[in-house]
């Protein structure tokens, strides 16, 4: 099991500094706000950069990003809070992206069984900015902190955050 409370995570025994959405934790969660939302979120699957590292270590099911991988936000689009391929019509973040935040991503379940428009989309655990600076609503770790938390994660691990924290 995962725990965040605040600005650090806990996974088996150690913890790590981490960054949170730029609208704090929270409750009601929606497209946009920077939240990071409140709740256990299973850890779905595991995306890497091929090129810059090794398939990480752990018990996840690890796929390798490629170029033309995005993640749509757009609530009005069938694809809402789903992996597509770029170019995509509707609105997308790039998976692929050149500053090292994604160069790991494990994709939480988070609305996505099924998503529903609005609620929030491409809530993930991350690779953090150098200093920590705020997230649009995922939880972002140091690179070195994230592989050893992979290491310890299997196909049942759960991520809870905590409100009020």
């Amino acid at each position: 099991m995962i725990l965040v409370r605040g600005e650090t995570l806990e996974c088996a025994g150690q913890r790590y500094r981490c960054a949170l959405g730029r609208g704090g934790i929270g409750t009601a969660k929606r497209e946009g706000d920077g939240v990071t939302p409140a709740g256990a979120w299973p850890l779905r699957r595991l995306l890497y950069r091929p090129d810059r590292l090794a398939v990480p270590a752990g018990g996840l099911t690890a796929l390798a990003l490629r170029p033309e991988d995005g993640w749509c936000d757009d609530a009005d689009d069938e694809a809402y809070n789903c992996q597509v391929s770029l170019p995509y019509a509707a609105r997308c973040e790039e998976l692929w992206r050149q500053d090292r935040l994604y160069d790991v991503i494990v994709v939480l379940g988070y609305n996505d069984d099924p998503p529903v428009p609005g609620l929030g989309s491409a809530i993930f655990l991350h690779v953090a900015r150098p200093d920590y600076g705020p997230t649009e609503g995922c939880v972002a770790l140091a690179l070195d902190d994230l592989l050893a938390v992979l290491a310890k994660c299997g196909r049942d691990t759960v991520m809870t955050v905590e409100a009020g924290c």
